[in-house]
């Protein structure tokens, strides 16, 4: 079910596209995940990454041209997004299939030693609470001391005004940018299943399996289940609008 080169290059670059359209200031904030990773792994030649939920490889692609020596393995449960990075980034990560928080899912990573970044860009807001809470504190457990876990995905604020004054300042920016100009993301993969190299994959794709209601989980509450976890400090280094960039350093 391998995908060529052109095809691969053609959808990776329309996801590009179709995801700024969700995402504010999407490359800053790709920016900003590496510049973390990049500080905390300062010194080290092979420092270990996770990615979590990497799609099309688009946040290791940028992070092996900053760390040039960085051990990424970046996981996915989609077998579409996962050929397409295998395709169009395939020196960037060693990709897994797996569904994070399923009984076994880290197993299937044959990691190397002690991670020290766990990366997620518009992921883990996928994940149910108790989906979540279980793969927090798995995850401290695959950290080293002081290694740190970056999660970048839109998160509500608790006070339910400021919520709305943080979303309409999103909404507002994404607006200036003209993001809403871009397809959607029903749109991608409409066409997607119409590609004949992409068909095959499109049918083993798998949907929802472990949505719930963590899209509505506050930053508080991801704060929370963080130190439940195991983690220590854990804030934003980042903000636009509802879109964070959320570190927590293991302790």
């Amino acid at each position: 079910m391998s995908v060529s080169m052109p095809t691969a290059a053609r959808w990776v670059n329309r996801w590009e596209q179709q995801q700024q359209r969700y995402a504010i200031d999407r490359e800053e904030r790709f920016v900003v995940v590496a510049d973390v990773v990049e500080h905390v792994t300062a010194g080290q030649d092979r420092p270990r990454v996770l990615d979590l939920g990497c799609g099309p490889g688009s946040l290791p692609a940028r992070l092996v041209r900053r760390l040039p020596g960085a051990e990424i393995v970046a996981v996915d449960m989609d077998p579409v997004l996962l050929e397409l990075a295998r395709a169009r980034h395939p020196d960037a990560a060693r990709y897994v299939e797996a569904v994070i928080g399923e009984p076994g899912w880290t197993e299937r990573l044959a990691l190397s030693g002690p991670l020290d970044a766990v990366v997620s860009t518009t992921a883990l807001h996928y994940l149910s609470e108790p989906v979540l809470r279980r793969t927090y504190a798995r995850l401290t457990g695959l950290l080293r001391p002081g290694g740190v876990l970056i999660n970048a995905d839109h998160l509500s604020q608790d006070a339910l005004g400021v919520a709305e004054i943080a979303a309409y300042v999103g909404t507002r920016r994404a607006e200036r940018r003209h993001a809403f100009d871009h397809e959607d993301w029903e749109t991608w993969w409409a066409e997607a299943e119409r590609d004949p190299e992409l068909a095959d994959l499109c049918a083993r794709r798998r949907t929802g399996a472990s949505a719930g209601n963590a899209g509505s989980l506050t930053l508080a509450r991801h704060v929370e289940l963080l130190r439940e976890a195991g983690f220590g400090p854990a804030s934003p280094v980042w903000q636009v609008g509802n879109s964070y960039v959320l570190v927590a350093v293991r302790e």
